[in-house]
């Protein structure tokens, strides 16, 4: 075999890899419209959930000041302990009757195996609901508008293309 050919199949065969390691992470357009309550933004949290019931990652955190990351409780046990890094998840906290727009990159190989999202909100001197809403991570479910217990109103999620 020429030194062409092998060249041209070990391309290939890398190029083929390096496609099928991208493709396990989908991206999802976040939608969140808050109740219209009365206080300062809400901080809320968009964490992967494992079958458990335990955190397994932190996907967006809305709310700027780490100062009051302790107010979502539950995650924040869970961040003292993993120290995960959080920059490039991090944005402005919601207010009452807004919408927040997030886009979430989800890895595909944990639909339909027990994972859900957890979507955790606290707001300044008032209630913490730790699962405001949760949504089952199952291709049916991810695109189905969910409805809140607390704070937030409704979370509709859209894959990107």
């Amino acid at each position: 075999m020429n030194t062409i050919i092998k060249i041209a199949l070990i391309t290939l065969l890398f190029s083929a890899v390096s496609v099928s390691t991208f493709a396990q992470t989908g991206k999802y357009k976040c939608m969140i419209q808050m109740n219209a309550y009365q206080g300062e933004g809400a901080y809320v949290v968009i964490s992967l959930i494992n079958p458990k019931g335990a955190y397994e990652k932190t996907l967006a955190v809305l709310g700027p000041d780490k100062q009051w990351y302790n107010t979502l409780k539950e995650w924040y046990k869970f961040q003292a302990k993993t120290k995960e890094k959080l920059s490039a998840v991090t944005g402005a906290s919601v207010g009452g009757g807004d919408r927040a727009m997030r886009t979430l990159e989800i890895d595909e190989s944990k639909f339909n195996k027990g994972y859900k999202l957890r979507f955790e909100s606290a707001v300044e001197e008032q209630k913490y609901h730790t699962s405001d809403v949760e949504i089952p991570l199952t291709k049916e479910a991810i695109t189905e508008k969910a409805n809140g217990k607390g704070y937030i109103k409704l979370v509709k999620l859209n894959k990107v293309q």
